[in-house]
């Protein structure tokens, strides 16, 4: 009888201790799947802000170019002094600029961005 309630215990812990397991790993599935989502949308905002930000540039660079082109009263050197100034721009770029600025800028963006939100790790 002893030996009875003794196996019942043991099945009733070990059947709570594998719906936790249960429980737990649908939990970490739902907040990868948000994680994921919300990634997703983070993504496609950027790229849709990179999109409109790259048309407003070249937009303003033809408005620019034509601007420079009537104000010299040529059909061409206003575009040829904006080729240049990129030119130059993409020179100083690729020979003047230490990466190091670059790891700086990044350091501070992504510092600790991964379990900033993780709910785990704060404390109770």
């Amino acid at each position: 009888m002893m030996n009875e309630e003794k196996n019942s215990r043991t099945d009733s812990m070990i059947s709570n201790l594998m719906g936790y397991i249960d429980t737990r790993l649908d939990l970490i599935k739902l907040e990868l799947q948000m994680k994921l989502k919300s990634g997703f949308i983070g993504l496609l905002h950027a790229i849709l802000l990179g999109f409109a930000a790259f048309m407003a540039l070249i937009f303003f660079n033809i408005f620019l170019g034509l601007l420079l082109n009537d104000l010299l009263d040529s059909p061409f050197w206003g575009f040829g002094i904006l080729t240049l100034f990129y030119v130059v721009l993409l020179v100083i770029l690729v020979m003047g600029v230490d990466k190091k600025v670059f790891q700086g800028i990044a350091d501070k963006t992504f510092d600790n961005t991964i379990y900033k939100h993780d709910k785990r790790n704060e404390p109770l």
